[in-house]
Parts: structure tokens; sequence; C-alpha cells
């Protein structure tokens, strides 16, 4: 399983004791854990609202819902809507930051391609020094 999600062992048994995973997980005779196909696709989904900054509470909120069967859709989307919403919102600031970045790459290359990088946005220009 850590092979394909690309998850440690370690952050399986943490998704697994933080109560993360839709259903329990089955074991063998001798005690090994067994994930099926569907659990590899759960904890995917997992993985990506994580990453993607969903408070473990609301994790668990939602995977709480999904093992509580049919009849609570309407919450699960509150919750993956809001989350959306505040994905949306992180992208808007990431593009304005790499905006900005942008520009100024931009300025640093064609000073640097054309030699006269000395000096730019030097603090100390202007400043009287003792």
């Amino acid at each position: 399983m850590a092979e394909r999600t690309g998850l440690s062992v370690h952050a399986l048994r943490f998704y697994e004791r933080e109560g993360l995973l839709a259903r329990p997980v089955h074991r063998t005779a001798g005690g090994r854990r067994r994930y099926s196909a569907a659990d590899v696709e759960w904890l995917g989904i997992c993985v990506r609202l994580r990453e993607s900054g969903m408070p473990l509470a609301e994790l668990r909120r939602f995977a709480a819902l999904v093992r509580q069967g049919p009849g609570n859709e309407a919450e699960r989307l509150r919750l993956l809507d809001a989350h959306q919403r505040r994905v949306e919102d992180r992208i808007r600031a990431l593009e304005e930051c790499r905006s900005i970045i942008a520009r100024k790459v931009g300025v640093y290359a064609e000073h640097v391609a054309r030699g006269t990088a000395a000096g730019v946005w030097d603090p100390t220009v202007g400043v009287d020094r003792p």
C-alpha cells in the first residue's frame, strides 16, 4: 500500500489512527493489513485534501460522514465547498505572488544579461553613511 499511494508506512498508520479511512482495514489471519483498490482511491483523496490545506479536524469529519453512508451528502458538500473556496483563494494569492516574482526575475535577468545588475535596488543608495 505504501508503494501504491506514495505514503510511508508511518503515514498510513497515522491516517488509520486518526480515523481518516473510509472503512476499517481488513487483516489477514496473520494480522497483516489488506487494502482494497477502494482504500487506495480513498487515501489518494485524503492525501490531496490534506496537501491542499484541509484541516485534520475537517478531514476527520468528512471521513466520518463517508463512513456513515448515504443521507449526509449535503453536509459533505458543505465541507468540500468551503474547502474549495479556501483553495481557490490561496491559488489567487499565489498567482499574485508568482506575477510579482516573474516581474522581478525579468528585471534582474535583463540587468544581468546587459551587465548592469550592480546596484539594482541597492538599499544603501541615497542613505547617509556614517
